[in-house]
C-alpha cells in the first residue's frame, strides 16, 4: 500500500482495523498512558529513535536500533506507520524521516496532533497487544535524503540548491551558513487546526523569503535540532517538492570542523 506522508484524521479513523497500519505514538509514557492516545495505537517515545553517538549522521540512531523499535512494535518492514505527538507533528516528523532514512516506505505524518484528533474522535488509555516481529535493517537507504558537509559545501558554492535554515531567529541572526534562508518549522504549521497549512497559504510564504516554489528546485535543510528540519522536510515533501534532503550536523559542529567554510552573519 502506498500512502501519502501526510494523513488526516479520516484517513486513519477509516483504517482502525486495517492490521497493516499502524499509529505510532511518539509522546512521552506519561502522556501516553495518563492523557490517553489514539485506539490502538502504539508507543515508541521521541528520546528512543535519536541517538546522537550512534556511527550514523546526526541524531539517526543507526540501522540495529530503528529495526528492534519497530520490530518490538510489531511493526514489519511492508506496514504502514502513521506518527503523532501533540506538539504539530514536529516530533512525530522526526520519527517519519528517521523511518524513511532507513528505507521504511509506507510511513506518514498525521495532519494535526493529539489535541487536534479528540476535537473529532475517540480517545483511549488501554494499550494494545503487541506482537514483537523481526525487522532487519542493514543500514541507510540508498536514496536516504541525508546529506554530508561536501553536498552543503557544493550547494554554497554552486548557487543552484536552496539551503534553508530551520532554526529561530536568534539562532540564524547569531550565525548561520552563507547563502541560506530562514525558514521556522512554525511558519508552515496553522495553529487553528494545529496541523500543515495548505499550499495555498505556504506558496507566498516560500516566494516572499526567495525559496523557488518550483518543486524541482533542490533544497538542503539544516538545523540544530533534528525534529525541526524533520517537519519541514515532510511538509516540502508532502507539497511536491522532489528534491529535499537534509543535512544531519549542527552549527556548532560545522564551526568546530577542521577547513571550516567561514559562516555568514
Amino acid at each position: 500500500m502506498s500512502v501519502p506522508l501526510r494523513v488526516d484524521a479520516s484517513w486513519v479513523a477509516d483504517r482502525r482495523d486495517d492490521d497493516a497500519v499502524t499509529v505510532v505514538d511518539v509522546r512521552d509514557q506519561w502522556e501516553y498512558e495518563g492523557i490517553g492516545h489514539l485506539p490502538g495505537a502504539v508507543h515508541i517515545p521521541f528520546d528512543e529513535y535519536r541517538d546522537g553517538d550512534s556511527p550514523d549522521p546526526g541524531t539517526l540512531p543507526g540501522a540495529e536500533a530503528v529495526g528492534r523499535l519497530l520490530g518490538d512494535a510489531g511493526i514489519g518492514p511492508d506496514d504502514t506507520i502513521v506518527a503523532y505527538d501533540d506538539t504539530h507533528g514536529v516530533f512525530a516528523a522526526r520519527l517519519v524521516l528517521t523511518a524513511l532514512a532507513y528505507g521504511h516506505e509506507n510511513v506518514a505524518l498525521l495532519d494535526g496532533d493529539f489535541s487536534a484528533w479528540r476535537r473529532e474522535y475517540e480517545t483511549s488509555d488501554e494499550s494494545p497487544t503487541v506482537e514483537s516481529v523481526d525487522y532487519e535493517i542493514e543500514g541507510l537507504a540508498p536514496d536516504a535524503p541525508i546529506v554530508g558537509r561536501e553536498a552543503v559545501e557544493n550547494a554554497i558554492a554552486g548557487g543552484d540548491t536552496t539551503l534553508i535554515d530551520t532554526r529561530n531567529q536568534d539562532e540564524y541572526d547569531d550565525q548561520h551558513l552563507p547563502g541560506a534562508i530562514r525558514l521556522d518549522w512554525m511558519e508552515l504549521v496553522d495553529e487553528e487546526t494545529r496541523g500543515v497549512k495548505d499550499a495555498a497559504a505556504i506558496e507566498p510564504l516560500l516566494a516572499n523569503r526567495g525559496i523557488s516554489t518550483d518543486r524541482d528546485q533542490p533544497i538542503i535543510l539544516y538545523c540544530n535540532t533534528s525534529r525541526r528540519l524533520s517537519h519541514t522536510f515532510v511538509v516540502l515533501r508532502s507539497l511536491g517538492f522532489a528534491d529535499v534532503a537534509v543535512y544531519e550536523g549542527s552549527m556548532t559542529e560545522w564551526r568546530r570542523a577542521d577547513g571550516v567554510t567561514e559562516t555568514a552573519e
